[in-house]
């Protein structure tokens, strides 16, 4: 079992004891049912976005990825990780497989940071469905005209981090 594995049932294991001294075995049922249920819903959509991430390796481009989010794109990559980061679709279960897929295929790791930031704030999909109806337009203008530059700091960030690694581990 990997160290993180660990952490996780130490981390699961004092939360269920917390949960019994609170509130008994009720909170403990409840709690196994809330989780079978998330189980469930995920044990399907799980294995197909893998799978579908899987299919994406055998179809893209490894060398067009390399080319345009590569490690030597530099800033240009970054903000264009950032943007398709935006346009990423749908929650965790598909981004990341697919995340995994562009690094793999030779994205940068400050791309690939940057990609993954430009989801988390972005994701067009999410802004569609629920921002914009509820919150309306103005706001979402607000929120990303108040954040657009936080996907491209990330990725510059990890840049940084990156280059103080090689100095200090080389």
């Amino acid at each position: 079992m990997t160290p993180v594995a660990l952490i996780l049932w130490g981390i699961v294991t004092l939360m269920a004891a917390m949960v019994g001294a609170r509130k008994g075995t009720a909170g403990l049922r409840g709690a196994g049912v809330f989780a079978w249920g998330q189980a469930s819903s995920l044990a399907i959509r799980l294995p197909m976005a893998l799978l579908a991430a899987s299919f994406l390796t055998q179809i893209l481009p490894t060398d067009m990825v390399a080319d345009v989010l590569g490690p030597e794109t530099g800033l240009w990559g970054i903000v264009l990780a950032s943007v398709v980061g935006g346009l990423l679709p749908g929650g965790p279960m598909l981004s990341f497989p697919l995340a995994l897929v562009i690094w793999q295929s030779g994205a940068g790791e400050a791309q690939t940071v940057a990609l993954l930031a430009g989801w988390s704030v972005f994701a067009m999909h999410r802004m569609l469905a629920f921002e914009a109806p509820m919150m309306g337009w103005r706001f979402v203008a607000l929120r990303l005209l108040s954040s657009c530059a936080l996907p491209v700091l990330a990725g510059l960030l990890a840049a940084s981090v990156l280059g103080l690694f090689e100095i200090l581990f080389l």
